[in-house]
């Protein structure tokens, strides 16, 4: 599919079809889809993730929450170029942008599905963000949700908060996580853990940090 015929595709069968909506900053976009021929393939904190049948290797991210930001995600995607760790871009409009599709599940759907996570996957996405860095972008907000795995690859699917200044210590803890108790003991022997006790992890974890972060 041409990627003009593509972009009609989101302004007439897409967009006004689709409804996002948010409770929380701190909680996914709740996404109402009535379109018959997109199918929303995920969620996250500020957009819905869409694919059409026509074309299942591009993605659709349609920003619900703070519109400006999608600018700054264009700026990454354009100081990121080409790849391996990340998504290419091929296209945006006023609220969406259009992203190759990377497939996959995310480290937080392996625990819970009890998908041994290989050594491979972080090695991948250290690598993928000391080439960030490289380019001077900063790494922020990368955990459990936004990176996925494939056939022992790692994958960085969310860059939306690579802008930002500071240091975000989510995926340094997640690999002292994974070194001190997922690998010695989850690794070899991986039982799926219910969603709702990694949920829960996952809040309690928010917490913390938020806590420590006040104490400082």
């Amino acid at each position: 599919m041409q990627l003009d015929t593509y972009l009609r595709l989101i302004d007439k069968e897409l967009l006004p079809y689709i409804q996002l909506t948010s409770e929380s900053p701190f909680d996914p976009i709740i996404v109402k889809n009535q379109s018959k021929s997109w199918k929303m393939i995920g969620n996250g904190n500020y957009a819905g993730v869409f694919t059409h049948h026509a074309n299942p290797e591009w993605v659709v991210k349609v920003y619900g929450r703070n519109p400006k930001e999608l600018q700054k995600e264009i700026e990454v995607y354009k100081k990121l170029g080409s790849h391996d760790s990340y998504s290419t871009l091929y296209a945006y409009g006023e609220d969406y942008l259009v992203l190759k599709k990377l497939e996959g599940i995310t480290l937080f759907e392996a625990v819970v599905n009890g998908v041994p996570i290989p050594d491979s996957v972080i090695i991948d996405i250290d690598k993928g963000l000391q080439y960030a860095k490289s380019v001077g972008l900063n790494p922020y907000d990368v955990h459990g949700k936004n990176v996925v795995m494939n056939n022992g690859r790692g994958f960085i699917v969310d860059v939306s908060d690579f802008y930002k200044q500071g240091y975000c210590c989510k995926w340094d803890d997640l690999k002292k996580a994974y070194n001190r108790i997922y690998r010695p003991f989850l690794l070899k022997y991986h039982p799926p853990i219910p969603f709702f006790i990694m949920n829960w992890i996952r809040k309690g974890y928010r917490l913390y940090r938020k806590k420590k972060k006040g104490n400082i």
